[in-house]
């Protein structure tokens, strides 16, 4: 093989395995932040109590469903 076509197919497999990183990479953050949603209720708790709102449980329990329904939602798009 000429030195030409030895660079070639290098650039190509490094252009490859960026785009194979690249979509691996979205995937496993998507499954993640599904599995672990970055707002838990103590959070949803603490930031009702700073919004000087007494948060009760009922309301809490559905803010959080609330947004793990939307995380899903973004994830099947």
């Amino acid at each position: 093989m000429s030195n030409g076509m030895c660079v070639f197919l290098v650039i190509v497999a490094l252009m490859v395995g960026a785009v194979l990183g690249f979509f691996g990479a979205r995937r496993y953050m998507i499954k993640y932040f599904q599995e672990h949603p970055p707002i838990d209720e103590n959070m949803l708790r603490t930031i009702m109590i700073q919004m000087g709102q007494k948060p009760s449980e009922r309301k809490i329990r559905q803010m959080a469903n609330a947004i793990k329904l939307q995380s899903k939602a973004q994830g099947k798009k």
